[in-house]
């Protein structure tokens, strides 16, 4: 939903924009477009003001040239109190060019909030039948005068082509059902050298913005009273439906064809350190090849952290969930204040799918004191000063600097003065990639997606990011430094059934393997994804485990496993391996309550420490509604489990 602050600047901007060119459509008769060149003249008015909703429009000075109307005529035509509605008087005007030197837009905002722009050197060209051929600005400031969100900025040249400015004054002015065919008011608008900076250090630039094809239709507020009822939210009690109606109104009414910006940026003079996020490229298209939104050469730095995507493409996006969510909202029977978070999360769009491409991070590196053995086997401190200390045999290395010969010497001086500490070279940064990750979603039902798969290829980082995490925090103890990782998690949602079908969990390691999960969990509905403590309560009782399909496939982990516990043992890795193969045979069906099935399980996991290869465990519940989660939690031996599923396991 839009920030109220971004809408009202959003219908300021469009507002002014368009009224740019307001001053100059005309619809000539064919009669006097017979004239004699006679009838053509130059006419200026001063002292335009012109009120367009939220947005009071001034023109000091305003050139009618090429024109058959007199001054009075234009004047009364530009009339802020006049009785005439705008279409009628739109159809009366007519200039060869309507140039304004200086075109100031106010807009009055909730609280202090006072935005304005003032434009210069705007003309309008080739005013026909309602229709601006081209207008042009030679440029803008922008001006944010009071509030909390002051700042100023500026903008370059701006154009815009077939603009229909009778088309503008209707969607803002007149009421619709929401219903009639989308009326054009730009054929294409172009913006360059966009430059905005508010009171808090963050700057926004953008160095070309473009797009084509944009109107809408009329709705039952107006676009002018739709607006203001959003504007004021939920402020003093207003009626939640108005909002909603509004809302919906608004989404379903507005038309755009594509959108392009260039060269975006926002920096921030943040006390942490200065933040910057660029993006290269964002484009939007509603239909056609390139339908979609896509944002080329995303990069994001803070301080010595760096982030980069080389492409970041969502497609499939609909809003027609928000839509009818809204909708429904509007049509309730009784009146009510603000939206609850499941009423949020029922509002979701439809998110389609999302690829990232090319995504690279650069972390700081470690810092603080590290031991460094040295030749005679003690163990020093890593100094990071800025000047390195070369202890030798029974000497003290010189203290640098005043304070160091003095009894106050700084912590930093000590201990760049001890004889153990070894200054040495930061460490490079560590970096985490990933070729590629493409979410699919498909429709969401109260907010939650009736399907899911996510799949991340070439995912690399160092092996010690993941320390202290359970079972892969082990790698690095055996030999693994980097990680290349490819990831598929594919889940669907049966929202009658109440079951939640995990139709593949994988993860796959170069050198190390792969582990694919397969289940069924039942219970499941998308209240349970609220991420609320009675949520999860609730699937503690209500959810059971009714299928599950493990699958364990060796690529060099188990021979690294195998050679770092014989070294902790001080055994041969054969012997260890036949301990293993042992206590597989033997100690895991004892575990699991000695049944054919714990003795099935055990045979399989000795037959994969003779020969590492493929261990697959299939289980079932007996029951048709599964295990209950509650059940297996008081369990109070691995065989009461055991006992209640089939169970199938083999090896290789």
């Amino acid at each position: 939903m839009i920030h109220p602050k971004a809408r009202a600047r959003l219908r300021s901007a469009l507002a002014a924009a368009g009224a740019m060119a307001l001053f100059g459509l005309v619809a000539p008769s064919p009669l006097l477009a017979q004239e004699g060149a006679a009838a053509v003249q130059d006419v200026t008015v001063t002292d335009v003001v012109l009120p367009l909703g939220g947005t009071l429009l001034r023109a000091p000075r305003l050139t009618a040239s090429g024109t058959r109307l007199s001054k009075e005529d234009l004047a009364g035509i530009l009339r802020p109190d006049s009785a005439v509605p705008w279409e009628t008087r739109l159809a009366r005007l007519d200039a060869g060019s309507l140039t304004i030197p200086v075109l100031t837009s106010e807009n009055v905002g909730s609280g202090d909030n006072r935005q304005t722009v003032t434009y210069r050197d705007v003309v309008a060209r080739d005013v026909r039948a309602g229709r601006v051929g081209e207008l042009t600005a030679a440029g803008a400031t922008v001006s944010a005068v009071a509030g909390p969100n002051r700042g100023s900025g500026t903008y370059g040249a701006v154009r815009a082509t077939d603009l229909d400015l009778a088309a503008l004054s209707r969607l803002y002015t007149v009421p619709g059902d929401g219903k009639g065919p989308i009326q054009r008011v730009y054929g294409t608008i172009q913006v360059s050298d966009v430059t905005y900076a508010d009171a808090r250090g963050t700057t926004v630039k953008i160095a070309r913005l473009s797009g084509r094809e944009l109107g809408g239709r009329q709705v039952p507020d107006g676009w002018n009273g739709a607006f203001a009822i959003l504007a004021a939210g939920f402020q003093d009690g207003t009626d939640r439906r108005v909002f909603a109606a509004a809302a919906a109104d608004l989404i379903e009414a507005s038309a755009l064809g594509s959108l392009e910006m260039q060269g975006f940026s926002v920096s921030d003079t943040d006390p942490k350190g200065p933040a910057l996020f660029e993006i290269g490229r964002a484009a939007y298209a509603s239909a056609g090849a390139d339908a979609g939104t896509f944002l080329d050469d995303v990069s994001l730095s803070r301080g010595s952290l760096r982030a980069r995507v080389a492409r970041l493409a969502l497609t499939g996006t609909s809003l027609a969930p928000t839509i009818a969510g809204l909708q429904g909202i509007a049509a309730e029977p009784t009146s009510g204040s603000g939206l609850s978070d499941v009423e949020m999360r029922r509002l979701a769009p439809n998110l389609g799918n999302l690829t990232v491409s090319d995504l690279s991070i650069e972390l700081p590196p470690d810092s603080g004191t590290e031991k460094l053995p040295l030749r005679d086997g003690r163990v020093p401190t890593r100094a990071t000063g800025p000047e390195p200390v070369r202890p030798g045999p029974g000497r003290t290395p010189e203290a640098k600097g005043p304070d160091a010969r003095t009894p106050d010497a700084r912590a930093s001086d000590i201990r760049t003065a001890d004889p153990l500490a070894v200054t040495v070279s930061p460490q490079p940064p560590r970096r985490i990639a990933l070729r590629e990750a493409v979410l699919a979603l498909g429709p969401p039902s109260n907010g939650v997606p009736s399907t899911s798969r996510l799949r991340l290829t070439g995912l690399s980082m160092p092996a010690d990011l993941l320390a202290g995490a359970p079972i892969v925090g082990m790698l690095p103890a055996y030999g693994y430094r980097n990680l290349d990782l490819d990831v598929v998690a594919d889940a669907s949602l049966d929202e009658k059934a109440r079951d939640l079908s995990l139709r593949e969990i994988t993860v796959t390691g170069r050198d190390i393997g792969s582990v694919r999960l397969e289940g069924t969990l039942g219970g499941i509905g998308p209240e349970l994804f609220s991420g609320t403590l009675p949520a999860a309560t609730m699937l503690m009782f209500s959810g059971s485990a009714k299928t599950l399909d493990l699958t364990v496939e060796n690529a060099g982990l188990f021979e690294r496993f195998l050679a770092a516990q014989s070294k902790d043992l001080s055994l041969k890795p054969d012997e260890l391996r036949k301990e293993y193969v042992t206590a597989s045979l033997l100690g895991v069906p004892v575990i699991l309550g000695n049944s054919a099935a714990a003795k099935g399980i055990g045979a399989a996991m000795g037959q994969f420490v003779i020969k590492p290869g493929k261990l697959a465990v299939r289980a079932k519940a007996k029951e048709p509604f599964g295990i209950g989660f509650i059940d297996l939690g008081a369990a109070r031996s691995p065989a009461a489990v055991l006992d209640r599923l089939d169970v199938e396991a083999k090896a290789n």
